[in-house]
């Protein structure tokens, strides 16, 4: 009895089930009658939620992070202090001088594309295009134009009028390989000074018969001690900070 009852509901429900309107309406495309299509507030919110997820590979390729992070790395292993400072230390390092040098195009793309969407004045694909190109002029003012003659070798992709028509699929890969390249040699030029001091320690510990003895060992207090005279993080801060807005 109590099936029979509950197939009895379910077929007086069907009608009302029918007469429903179709899909969420919470997930919903409205074609503009300029031929346009406007999504719901839903989809849109959806679609930047899953943008957020590509942040942190956006952070390393498209801004002076890897420069950084690189640099600081080299300069860790020039002094041999082993793990000191940590990894962490210089990640975070690397994070707060990346947002020091990339304020004024964060700025430029919070008053261009995120206010003006917000206040609802643009659609979602104006304001990409709009926060795109702060990071497509900085990055074309860090890229060497041989690696973007390389790329656009490899793609076999026609040539431009303008710099500001170059994609962001060639500009991409030129940008983090002009970034590798810049950062070696600003590792290797802090390498030296520090080389030097290893060479001499080495030598005199040979000419003393010392042989057993690890000249990093005896070499680590002076490598130290020359940083610290030279007040070498401020130079290498203000140096990595500086590369920046030479170039752009």
């Amino acid at each position: 009895m109590r099936l029979r009852g509950l197939i009895s509901l379910l077929l007086l429900l069907l009608p009302v089930a029918s007469l429903a309107e179709p899909g969420i309406a919470a997930f919903r495309m409205e074609n503009n009658p300029d031929g346009s299509e406007t999504y719901s507030i839903s989809i849109q919110v959806l679609a930047i939620m899953t943008a957020i997820t590509f942040l942190p590979a956006a952070l390393m390729m498209m801004t002076s992070f890897t420069r950084i992070l690189i640099v600081l790395s080299i300069l860790r292993q020039a002094l041999g202090t082993m793990q000191t400072p940590s990894t962490q230390i210089l990640i975070g390092l690397s994070l707060f001088l990346t947002f020091f040098i990339m304020v004024p195009v964060f700025d430029e793309v919070y008053t261009e594309a995120v206010k003006p969407y917000l206040n609802e004045e643009l659609a979602p694909d104006e304001a990409l295009a709009r926060a795109a190109e702060p990071f497509h002029a900085f990055m074309l003012a860090q890229t060497r134009e041989s690696d973007l003659e390389t790329f656009s070798d490899i793609a076999r992709a026609e040539p431009v009028e303008r710099a500001e028509d170059i994609p962001f699929s060639l500009l991409l890969p030129s940008f983090v390989t002009s970034e590798l390249k810049t950062a070696f040699q600003i590792g290797f030029l802090i390498m030296i000074p520090f080389l030097v001091i290893d060479l001499v320690i080495a030598s005199l510990l040979m000419s003393m018969g010392m042989m057993m003895l690890s000249p990093m060992i005896i070499s680590l207090p002076f490598k130290i001690m020359l940083f610290v005279l030279v007040d070498g993080w401020s130079l290498i801060m203000g140096t990595l900070a500086s590369s920046f807005y030479i170039a752009s």
